[in-house]
């Protein structure tokens, strides 16, 4: 509009802060450190144990990594806002965060889908399985996870930097992402939307599908098995890594593409933190919970460091 009065802006206020800062400090510290617990941990026992180093693993650590970026980018930022008086964020910091931010949550939903497919030749197709999946196919598979997630991600930044922001420059956020940028812009948002829409068809709803295909597959599969018992654990370990995906799945799309007559900052708050602080927690109690080998890795890892004259032990 040509009255409106646009200004250079410098900083955003975060308005998501306007309650209970020490109780967000706290819940957002312990969820910090939990994610970094859980996720580095993955890590360690990846690298760590030879029985480890086969595809399911080598993508679970870039899922790990992802993770443990997601809550750097994010909850590294929200602690520190939470501490001050008034929450505050610079632009060239809000364009970095929702840079990474992209970046991860692009990257993540193709990796979950690489990962479901791995499970899908492990299970329905063993005999191929080492065929299939190569340590040249997953490397190869893992970059193209991290590059489609990049270019994803540099075009909703680009678009994001062309907006001109009016008046005060507040978000109804704790953090910075697209859609609350979106919201305190003014003038034309719609090739941003645009964007969303098409990304989250081809970024978020794409890999969705592959994965519930590849699980449906799984499911058949296990249903014939002859004992009840190898179905059950087959059954139970399956259903819980579906059962977050698509509460990963649905939570993203849920926050880049929903109806802009629905706006609803709370809520919005809300499925934003489920999906890039919550389940970066809740991923390594998923993967590893019921997982043997993992929990046979970790045991290993605990006598070795507390064996007297072991590498750990020596001063």
């Amino acid at each position: 509009m040509a009255g409106t009065n646009q200004t250079q802006v410098t900083e955003f206020v975060l308005l998501g802060f306007s309650h209970g800062r020490p109780f967000l400090f706290a819940l957002f510290l312990a969820i910090y450190l939990a994610t970094l617990l859980g996720n580095s941990a993955i890590l360690f026992l990846v690298s760590l144990d030879p029985h480890l180093h086969s595809p399911m693993y080598f993508f679970l650590s870039h899922l790990s990594c992802l993770d443990l970026c997601y809550s750097s980018v994010t909850v590294s930022k929200i602690l520190a806002n939470a501490l001050r008086s008034q929450a505050t964020i610079s632009y060239r910091g809000c364009l970095a965060q929702t840079f990474l931010l992209m970046w991860c949550a692009g990257a993540e939903c193709a990796l979950l889908a690489v990962m479901a497919f791995d499970r899908l030749a492990a299970v329905c197709r063993p005999l191929r399985y080492s065929q299939a999946l190569r340590p040249s196919t997953c490397a190869s598979a893992a970059a193209g996870c991290w590059l489609w997630g990049l270019l994803d991600s540099a075009l909703h930044t680009l678009l994001v930097a062309r907006l001109s922001f009016c008046g005060a420059a507040q978000l109804q956020h704790i953090f910075c992402d697209v859609p609350p940028l979106l919201g305190a812009a003014c003038g034309d948002t719609r090739p941003n939307e645009l964007a969303l829409h098409v990304s989250s068809i081809f970024v978020g709803l794409g890999p969705f599908l592959l994965v519930i295909i590849s699980y449906l597959c799984i499911l058949a599969t296990v249903l014939g098995m002859p004992l009840a018992t190898s179905r059950r654990k087959a059954f139970s370990t399956c259903s819980a890594h579906l059962i977050v995906v698509t509460l990963y799945f649905v939570a993203a799309n849920l926050n880049y593409n929903r109806p802009s007559s629905g706006y609803s900052p709370a809520a919005d708050t809300l499925v934003s933190v489920l999906y890039c602080i919550i389940i970066p927690m809740l991923n390594p109690l998923v993967y590893s919970l019921r997982n043997q080998e993992v929990w046979g890795a970790l045991r290993k890892a605990v006598r070795v460091s507390a064996t007297p004259g072991s590498p750990g032990n020596n001063a």
